[in-house]
């Protein structure tokens, strides 16, 4: 499992459909060393403060193989090496099903926990200039998935990510993906999922309401984290 881009972008305005939208989805990869801190990258910004960013979606991170994936389903040859998708992290090897939420690794000087898949917004559609990818990548389940940092450090390209803790639900990022947005009758899977310690606030309160609507007692981690709660 290696890291094979770092990229970051300040956040700027954009024309859409008539009106002017600010976003941080387009990045650059960088060429040095970066400090990876409690909130983002340095030379990152997030432009949404209420869907993206916070502790629990400090790094975005996107595997390589899904490039391929996507190459082939899209038809496009057009891809740029790293960051295609909005992606802090570009990696090699940590695919959407072998990467669990609640997972913790170390990369380069930081440690780091895995919270969360990625729910795509309309800024991705813009990314890739089609609008209709949105819910054409959400249905996939490819989406990667978004960490949150437990030690800060320097990270760069061609670290190493080494698996400390693998989280025992072993909810894999597209069994969570699928569970949430397209598995909804099923309660045993909403317990499961909040069994994870390391499970973002906008998560666990979306399974919540689902047991709640379903009128079951729930399960909790027993280690509850806790946050300001942003929706998925």
């Amino acid at each position: 499992m290696k890291l094979l881009s770092v990229n970051v972008s300040l956040a700027k305005e954009i024309p859409y459909r008539g009106r002017t939208v600010t976003t941080g989805i387009f990045k650059e990869p960088v060429n040095s060393r970066v400090m990876l801190r409690a909130l983002n990258l340095d030379g990152d910004q997030q432009a949404d403060l209420k869907g993206h960013g916070g502790i629990y979606k400090a790094v975005y991170v996107y595997s390589i193989e899904n490039y391929d994936y996507w190459k082939r389903e899209l038809g496009r040859t057009d891809f740029a090496p790293a960051a295609q998708f909005g992606e802090n992290f570009t990696v090699e090897g940590m695919l959407d099903d072998d990467v669990h939420v609640g997972d913790v690794f170390r990369v380069g000087g930081a440690l780091v926990e895995v919270t969360q898949p990625r729910v795509p917004c309309f800024k991705l559609g813009i990314k890739m200039g089609a609008p209709q990818f949105v819910r054409t990548f959400l249905n996939s389940c490819w989406v990667g998935f978004y960490l949150r940092v437990l030690e800060e450090g320097e990270v760069g390209a061609g670290d190493l990510f080494e698996r400390t803790k693998m989280d025992p639900e072993r909810l894999t990022i597209r069994k969570m993906c699928h569970l949430l947005y397209f598995d909804p009758g099923n309660v045993d899977g909403a317990q499961q999922a909040l069994r994870i310690a390391a499970l973002s606030p906008g998560w666990r309160g979306s399974f919540e309401a689902r047991l709640s609507k379903a009128g079951v007692a729930m399960e909790y981690s027993e280690e509850p984290k806790e946050g300001k709660c942003c929706g998925p």
